[in-house]
């Protein structure tokens, strides 16, 4: 969590009012952060491993309430 304060803070110093961002710019940071590689993550971008979990997921399958 520490770590991604600091990353947030290259993109947002402290105090910095979100509400006076525009959605795209908001978009636009989240893209890179998550297309940004992690060593905590074996060097994968967050988006790789989420993509990954998804497709465990979908070749498991997962169980409905039906």
């Amino acid at each position: 969590n520490e770590n991604t304060n600091g990353v947030l803070r290259q993109y947002f110093p402290k105090g910095t009012d979100l509400s006076r961002w525009e959605a795209q710019e908001l978009e636009a940071v989240a893209y890179s952060l998550n297309n940004r590689p992690r060593k905590v993550l074996g060097w994968k971008t967050p988006a790789e491993v989420f993509a990954e979990q998804l497709e465990s997921i979908e070749s498991t399958g997962v169980a409905t309430t039906d």
